[in-house]
């Protein structure tokens, strides 16, 4: 069977012509600028979430946002959470094991599993996007079809930096006067989505269709990877112009 991440999924849903070069081809979009800050809320998330794991209580969001969860205990959660290995599931009509690493899972008293993302953001507004409500369904069908109960309501986990109360390094000095590290504060919301992953069968179909084709798709028209590729072949010489 074919691996098919999360990610892939999305990007077949972005644009058939690059999820057709990535699968068949081998032919990538330039990769994005890595997100260390993402990366670090993202660790720092999951310490604070396993300390209150491990005792079996409820994090103080859950109060503060009117969650009724706990953060849910399972041995195969830091597989579930691993990029390489996540929550897997073979497709067999669609010829392809599809894979995601969630970053947390609650459950509520009913049992049902409640599908956590983190998210980093700097904007001066937090929003969901489309990718991450696909994100969060796809991660809920996974779970769903390795015969878990899962809960229709997920959250995003939003850490917002502050930069109104943040400092520089040369602005922060303790008592003494000496230089202390820059702070740079995150205020956390919380926004909850409902799920719906009836999409997701139809896509698997679809995408194993458009992996099976000799040629290229045509491109999405709002794909800006492939807009470029056209107008820089189309910018190129020919050979008859030396």
């Amino acid at each position: 069977m074919t691996k098919l991440s999360r990610s892939k999924i999305d990007l077949f849903v972005d644009c058939q012509r690059c999820f057709w070069l990535d699968l068949k081809k081998g032919i990538k979009r330039p990769p994005m600028f890595p997100y260390t800050i993402n990366n670090a809320i993202d660790y720092l998330l999951k310490q604070e979430f396993d300390a209150y794991r491990e005792k079996g209580e409820p994090h103080p969001i859950m109060f503060e946002n009117g969650i009724d969860a706990i953060p849910y205990q399972n041995e195969k959660l830091n597989e579930w959470r691993h990029n390489f290995t996540g929550v897997r599931y073979e497709h067999e009509e669609a010829d392809f094991t599809v894979f995601g690493a969630v970053d947390d899972v609650w459950v509520n008293p009913k049992g049902e599993l409640i599908v956590v993302d983190y998210k980093a953001t700097g904007a001066n507004e937090h929003k969901v996007q489309d990718s991450y409500r696909r994100q969060m369904e796809i991660y809920q069908w996974l779970l769903r079809r390795n015969k878990f109960k899962v809960s229709d309501v997920g959250y995003f986990v939003f850490a917002k930096a502050s930069k109104a109360n943040g400092f520089p390094v040369s602005a922060v000095t303790s008592h003494e006067g000496a230089p202390l590290k820059g702070v740079l504060p995150f205020d956390i919301f919380v926004e909850s989505h409902k799920g719906d992953d009836s999409w997701i069968e139809k896509t698997l179909l679809d995408a194993r269709a458009t992996m099976d084709l000799d040629e290229s798709p045509v491109a999405s028209e709002n794909c800006p990877y492939c807009k470029y590729s056209e107008s820089v072949g189309n910018c190129m010489p020919s050979v008859s112009d030396f």
